[in-house]
Formats: C-alpha cells, structure tokens, sequence
C-alpha cells in the first residue's frame, strides 16, 4: 500500500468514526458515512436555532481542509469583507459544529499536518541536506560595539 492509499484509508476511518459506524463494513463505506454525518445535520437543524460561529486558521492548508470539510455536509462558510484571510465563519447547529465538524476537522488536520510533515522532512533530507532538524542553540555573546 503506498503513503497516499494509507492516508485516504486513515481519513475514510475518521469519518466514519464520526459518523457513528457500528460495523467494520460500515467504517470502509466512506459514503455512506458521509450521508449519516449530513443526515445528522439535516436533525440538529431542525431541532437547533443555528449560531454563526467563527475559527482562525493560520495555517492555509488547514483552512482549506476545514473549509472543504465545511462544504461537504452542505454548510457555507464565509468571511465579512475586511477580515483577515485565516477568519472562517460558519453558520450551523452548535451540537453538529461542537461535536462533529470541529472534532473530525482536527483529527484530520492531524493525520494531513503529519504526513504534509513526513513527506516535507523525506524531501529536503533527500534532495536539499540530510539534517532536517531545528538550527543549533547556543549562548549568546555580549555584543560589544558594531
């Protein structure tokens, strides 16, 4: 299996996790998973007042996820003019937002950040320098004069 197959099986799992998957059949269904997550949705709506809430992204890659993840149960996310571009707001029902979009958002920005890391850190090792670590910490010296 190669890392990409890895991940997507990884990201299929977290989103029947969320979904509620009772059987191993069901948690290989990345479809249908997504279909009870937005069936969920279509309830808390019905039965919750939604609330606008808002998220600061710093990092593009997970704005883009988030912002992904946002469309695919069908809600809109959006910025007032004038705010910063890591601001996403989202109108929803607080009990989807608290307990599935945010929570299924960060464990796949989890998986996705470590492998965006793995693959970053195998590329510069292989074709830049092979140490990859953080710059040496030393002392500092007093600076005398310029």
């Amino acid at each position: 299996m190669t890392a990409d197959q890895d991940l997507r099986d990884k990201l299929r799992k977290i989103e029947a996790l969320f979904a509620g998957a009772a059987t191993p059949g069901e948690k290989a269904a990345a479809g249908a998973a997504a279909d009870r997550l937005r069936a969920r949705l279509r309830e808390a709506v019905e039965s919750e007042r939604p609330e606008e809430f808002k998220f600061s992204l710093q990092d593009p890659w997970a704005r883009h996820l988030f912002v992904a993840l946002c469309r695919r149960y069908g809600l809109k996310p959006f910025r007032y003019r004038r705010m910063h571009r890591q601001t996403v707001l989202v109108k929803g029902p607080p009990s989807f937002i608290d307990g599935v979009l945010w929570p299924e958002f960060q464990e796949l920005n989890r998986v996705l950040s470590s492998y965006l890391a793995e693959i970053t850190d195998r590329l510069i090792r292989e074709e830049v320098h092979g140490e990859t670590g953080e710059a040496d910490e030393i002392a500092e010296t007093p600076r005398i004069g310029r």
